[in-house]
């Protein structure tokens, strides 16, 4: 079981990317999803999540109205979309897939399967 991450960049202030995570092995159809990120000398944070239906989804209040976390089951996919990015955006950007949670989790121990990172760099 594996979860691939993509789409990670260097980008200037009030860029934005789209990253992407593919699963294999299983389906994530029925589990919960989520992006995190660790900064450079900080600890990893939950970013977004989404429910297993994707009609509940959570954001850290330093994301909410720029970021947007969705889910296409028919593709094993999740993604974050990033509007108006910031230098303090800066991090690695892990997808994170729940083994049997169905609604929003907003801890790591929650979450069975891990992408490798993706590295989103924000420029000032």
């Amino acid at each position: 079981v594996q979860l691939q991450a993509c789409g990670g960049g260097l980008v200037h202030t009030g860029d934005s990317l789209k990253l992407s995570c593919v699963g294999s092995g299983r389906s994530f159809r029925r589990v919960a999803m989520a992006w995190f990120r660790q900064a450079p000398g900080k600890e990893r944070e939950i970013v977004a999540a989404i429910s297993w239906t994707g009609g509940s989804r959570w954001y850290v209040d330093s994301v909410k109205g720029r970021f947007t976390i969705s889910r296409d089951d028919a593709r094993n996919m999740v993604y974050l979309e990033m509007n108006s990015l910031k230098p303090e955006d800066t991090a690695t950007y892990y997808c994170a897939a729940a083994g049997t949670y169905y609604s929003c989790r907003l801890e790591a121990y929650e979450y069975d399967y891990w992408g490798q990172g993706t590295k989103v760099t924000v420029s000032s």
